[in-house]
C-alpha cells in the first residue's frame, strides 16, 4: 500500500471517533433500520417497555434537531460501547464541554491501539502514543449537516418517517425511543434512545433491511452536566511537546475544479463539501479528492486518486458493521466510496461519477 492509499485510510479512520462514539456523529453519518413497509408506513413496530402506543409528538426533523442541540449544549462524561454483528466490540471514554460557540471534546479509545482524539470546533488533534505521533487537521464542523436538518427546505421528512415507540432506561436514565424508518432502499434507518429531559442520545441501533442488528452503541455509564472545563481540554490537546507533529493540510475545493461530476445523484443526497488531501511527502501537489454528500443524516464520501497498479488491487465491496466500502476503477482513476448506507447506494454513486470532458 502506498502513500495515496494511506492518505485515504487516514481520512476514513480519523472520522471514526466522531462517527461512532460521539453522539453528533449520528446526525452526520447514519445508522440503520429496515422494516417491511408499504406506502411509506411500517407494517409493524417492535414493542418497547413504556408508552409505545402513543403517537409521535415530533416530526423527524424536530427529533433530530433536539438530539443535535443536546449533544452540543450539554456537558457530559461517559463510557460509550460499540458492538457490531461480527462480534467485534470497541469502547471509548468521552468528555464533552461547551462554552458559547466553542465545542470541545476528548475521546479516549479503551480498546485496540491506544489513541486520544480531541476536537475543538473544526480543529481535530489525534495522539498516537505507540509511535509518539500527533496528527492535526482542520475539518468542517457538523454545522452544515445541522443546516440540512433545521432548514425549512429540508427534505429529510421525504426520505425518513419518525415513530415514537415508548420509553426505556439506559445507563440509569429515562429515555424516549424513536424509530426512523427509511422511505426507500437507498439508506438505513434508526432506532434511537434519547434521554428524556435533554434529548441526548444514549443508545442507538443500526439494523439491516431484514431487522437484524448491524451495530449497537450505547453509554454504559453517563454523567450529565459534568464539571468538564473547555480550557482544561484545550490545554491537553495543545500539549504536543516531545511528540512528532504531522499536519494534514486539506484544501477546500470543488469537484468541478478537480475535473469531476456526477451524472445523477442518488435521491435525497446533496453535496456538502469537497477537499483535496495532498499526499504527505509527495513532490507534487496531486493528492486525493474527498467529495462528501449527505441527506442530512447519512453521509457518503467519494475518495478519488490516480490509479496505480502497484497499490490498487481488484474492485471490491466490503462491510464493517453498517459501513460499506466500495473500490472501483474509472479509467486512469481509482475511487473509494465509503458510507453507512446500503451497497446499492454506493454503486449508484460509483456509476454516476465521471471525468469532465
Amino acid at each position: 500500500m502506498g502513500r495515496g492509499a494511506d492518505n485515504v485510510r487516514l481520512a476514513m479512520n480519523q472520522s471514526i471517533p466522531s462517527k461512532r462514539v460521539f453522539t453528533r456523529g449520528l446526525l452526520a453519518f447514519g445508522l440503520g433500520f429496515g422494516l417491511n413497509w408499504a406506502h411509506g408506513e411500517p407494517a409493524s413496530v417492535p414493542s418497547v417497555p413504556g408508552d409505545g402506543g402513543q403517537s409521535p409528538e415530533r416530526g423527524v426533523a424536530e427529533w433530530l434537531a433536539r438530539m443535535h442541540d443536546a449533544a452540543r449544549l450539554r456537558s457530559y462524561v461517559g463510557t460509550f460501547v460499540l458492538t457490531v454483528n461480527n462480534g467485534g466490540m470497541s469502547s471509548a471514554r468521552i468528555w464533552h464541554a461547551s462554552e458559547g460557540d466553542v465545542q470541545v471534546e476528548r475521546v479516549e479509545l479503551l480498546t485496540g491501539a491506544p489513541r486520544s482524539v480531541f476536537r475543538r470546533n473544526e480543529q481535530v488533534v489525534t495522539f498516537l502514543p505507540e509511535s509518539r505521533v500527533v496528527r492535526t487537521e482542520r475539518r468542517e464542523s457538523l454545522g452544515i449537516f445541522t443546516n440540512l436538518i433545521k432548514s425549512s427546505a429540508s427534505s429529510i421528512p421525504d426520505y425518513y418517517l419518525a415513530r415514537r415507540l415508548g420509553t426505556d432506561r439506559v445507563a440509569g436514565f429515562e429515555a424516549e425511543v424513536v424509530q426512523l424508518v427509511p422511505r426507500d432502499n437507498l439508506r438505513w434507518g434508526y432506532r434511537i434512545w434519547s434521554e428524556k429531559k435533554s434529548g441526548l442520545v444514549v443508545k442507538l441501533q443500526t439494523l439491516d433491511t431484514d431487522g437484524g442488528v448491524l451495530e449497537q452503541s450505547a453509554f454504559s455509564e453517563l454523567v450529565l452536566d459534568a464539571p468538564v472545563r473547555t480550557d482544561s481540554l484545550i490545554r491537553m490537546m495543545s500539549a504536543t511537546e516531545g511528540w512528532r507533529v504531522e499536519r494534514a493540510e486539506v484544501v477546500k475545493t470543488t469537484a468541478e475544479a478537480e475535473g469531476w461530476q456526477l451524472k445523477s445523484v442518488p435521491a435525497g443526497f446533496k453535496p456538502v463539501s469537497c477537499y483535496r488531501r495532498p499526499i504527505m511527502g509527495a513532490p507534487t501537489p496531486e493528492g486525493t479528492m474527498q467529495w462528501i454528500f449527505s441527506d442530512g443524516l447519512a453521509a457518503v464520501s467519494l475518495f478519488v486518486e490516480q490509479f496505480d497498479g502497484r497499490r490498487h488491487g481488484q474492485e471490491t465491496l466490503f462491510a464493517t458493521g453498517a459501513t460499506h466500502t466500495l473500490t472501483h476503477r474509472i479509467h486512469d482513476w481509482w475511487l473509494t466510496a465509503v458510507g453507512e448506507v446500503p451497497p446499492r447506494t454506493l454503486r449508484a454513486f460509483a456509476q454516476g461519477l465521471e471525468r469532465r470532458k
